[in-house]
């Protein structure tokens, strides 16, 4: 079972570039985020004509998450608990049902900047709620995994210029600190489990050349139960769709599972 998370950045300005992906990478899952459109406007018919299953989590102009699947879904849920009073869109989870069911939970954790300051501190308890559906994951013993864009650098090898990051919300050391204790539940961190080293990101800046410099970070993760990460084959980076036509800020990252 081949699973992406992507990034999208807006789907209505990005969907002759977000097929071509479908078409020529063939994920059997992918979990969008950005998709910045509320769930009646979102181009599910050109999407559902390459055989894959729409469920979308919408907001209008920002936010916003999918599941696109080309296996069967079920107990398709929209939100993460914890807080009725959130009405940001960036939780979406459902059942993939392959030769192995696997629960995947689509997330876009929320930026955090300025910081310190109220987004910051929406970050944080966001976070907590995280890792209290995290903690909930584990206990279910199932093969599962949590994908998407966090927002979050986890180590210094993860930009190229980690000093320019020190006080952003993305590389702050609470930041970081909420990250590791999700972690530490017993997820496998499904890129650095293949992977080690510097030189890997999965978001460059539009601006000043930051692709061509290879000047990135990486924010966008896949983590995984011990369950899932007994079903891990492989995960990579799918680096050069950041140098298509019209592209995202962000790049897919992969899971292939045993599954």
């Amino acid at each position: 079972m081949k699973i992406a998370t992507f990034n999208i950045n807006g789907v209505k300005a990005r969907i002759d570039g977000l097929l071509h992906w479908l078409k020529d990478s063939a994920p059997d899952v992918a979990l969008l985020q950005e998709i910045k459109s509320v769930d009646d406007g979102f181009p599910r018919d050109v999407i559902e004509d390459l055989g894959y299953t729409v469920e979308t989590h919408g907001q209008k102009g920002f936010n916003g998450v999918a599941i696109l699947s080309k296996l069967p879904l079920e107990d398709v849920t929209r939100g993460l608990p914890g807080d009725d009073s959130d009405e940001q869109a960036r939780w979406i989870e459902a059942t993939v049902i392959g030769e192995t069911a696997v629960r995947v939970c689509g997330l876009y954790l929320p930026n955090g900047n300025p910081a310190p300051g109220p987004k910051h501190e929406y970050k944080l308890a966001w976070m907590d709620r995280l890792r209290a559906r995290a903690a909930d994951l584990l206990t279910e013993e199932m093969p599962a995994l949590m994908a998407g864009d966090y927002n979050i650098i986890p180590q210094a090898e993860d930009a190229a210029r980690p000093d320019a990051w020190r006080e952003d919300a993305l590389f702050r050391l609470d930041s970081r600190m909420a990250w590791r204790k999700v972690v530490n539940l017993g997820f496998t961190e499904a890129f650095r489990a293949r992977t080690r080293g510097p030189g890997h990101y999965s978001f460059w800046d539009y601006q000043a050349g930051a692709f061509d410099r290879n000047d990135g970070i990486r924010i966008d993760h896949v983590l995984l139960t011990p369950q899932g990460a007994d079903l891990l084959t492989d995960a990579w980076i799918e680096k050069d769709v950041r140098a298509r036509e019209k592209p995202s800020d962000h790049v897919p990252v992969w899971v292939d599972l045993a599954a």
